[in-house]
């Protein structure tokens, strides 16, 4: 869910209502409000910046060298398999984990050593819903907002989050997909600089997904830098600037959404069946294939031209990436 922290623990009047509610934070934004944004960078400068970033368990490496910047402004998608290394990575960057070697800087700041002013600069959006709560919506919402110095509308971020009509119900009472809505809008209330976005869209339906996009897109051109991690590619395409692809703890690539993967990954591919099973061809002049395969009059079965997008040129690399791991173990 969205969160603020505090170096002394959580209200526990607060915590009784069945929901994590930072006092402190909002207490000390009142006094601080005029230092949360002393840190600040030129336009020239990476939000988010990562150098050889590594994390270990024992013998287990999570985060093996990766090394990627996110600019201001940019929405940078962090995709990936399960247990890729995403949300290590993710909570590094949060300042939720240690990491074992390596650098990082987020908002100008090492997270390890990120201040509440600092976090009040961020908007989170966990990947697990947070505990069913003996409050309402709104109620949760308006206070939430009362922790930051220039917030959102409450209204309009329920609104945005497809809960207009929940806005009187108890969060305990919400279905899981409307509580994940109740996460999100907790995540943005605070009007955050860089927003972290785990899994954002898990439980909502089509038409929330869209809604929710365009609240991103609005969240953009006001300015704000997203983190997103998505297993729905076609999100991550709609949404993102550039997207980093994570596997076995590395970072296996990186680029513009449009160009990520090389020319060679966007060759479309013509696909049909004939006597003999189903074929295909990868070509750069598909209409010409496809001539050739209509000269005996007939048109041949299950034909069609492909062209790969993101979730296309993701499988082959995650599936190249793997491929590369088991040669290494039989070498072994």
């Amino acid at each position: 869910m969205g969160m603020g922290w505090d170096g002394m623990g959580w209200d526990e009047g607060a915590a009784s209502t069945g929901w994590w509610m930072p006092a402190s934070v909002g207490r000390r934004l009142v006094r601080r409000s005029a230092r949360v944004h002393d840190v600040r960078m030129t336009d020239s400068e990476a939000v988010v910046s990562v150098r050889d970033l590594r994390k270990t368990y024992g013998a287990f490496v999570a985060l093996d060298g990766v090394s990627f910047d996110i600019q201001r402004g940019e929405t940078f998608a962090l995709l990936g398999p399960n247990g890729a290394g995403k949300s290590t990575t993710i909570e590094i960057l949060e300042g939720y984990r240690d990491r074992t070697s390596g650098d990082a800087s987020v908002l100008g700041v090492d997270p390890h050593r990120g201040g509440i002013p600092w976090k009040a600069r961020l908007g989170i959006v966990l990947q697990n819903t947070g505990e069913q709560g003996d409050v309402t919506v709104k109620e949760q919402l308006t206070a939430f907002a009362s922790y930051y110095p220039n917030p959102r509308n409450v209204d309009q971020v329920i609104e945005s989050v497809g809960l207009a009509e929940k806005s009187k119900t108890l969060i305990k009472r919400l279905s899981g997909g409307q509580r994940r809505r109740v996460d999100v809008a907790l995540g943005i209330i605070g009007r955050p600089e860089l927003l972290f976005l785990d899994e954002p869209t898990t439980g909502f339906d089509p038409e929330a997904r869209h809604q929710f996009w365009d609240l991103i897109r609005s969240l953009k051109a006001e300015g704000t830098t997203i983190l997103l991690t998505t297993h729905y590619l076609d999100e991550a395409a709609q949404l993102g600037d550039r997207a980093g692809i994570i596997a076995g703890g590395k970072l296996i690539e990186i680029g513009k959404i449009d160009e990520i993967g090389g020319a060679d990954a966007r060759i479309p591919i013509v696909r049909w069946t004939d006597s003999t099973g189903p074929q295909e061809r990868r070509t750069n002049e598909p209409g010409a294939v496809v001539a050739e395969l209509m000269k005996s009059g007939t048109e041949p079965k299950d034909l069609e031209v492909v062209r790969p997008g993101l979730e296309d040129v993701y499988l082959q690399l995650v599936a190249a990436n793997d491929v590369k791991k088991d040669d290494k173990e039989l070498a072994r």
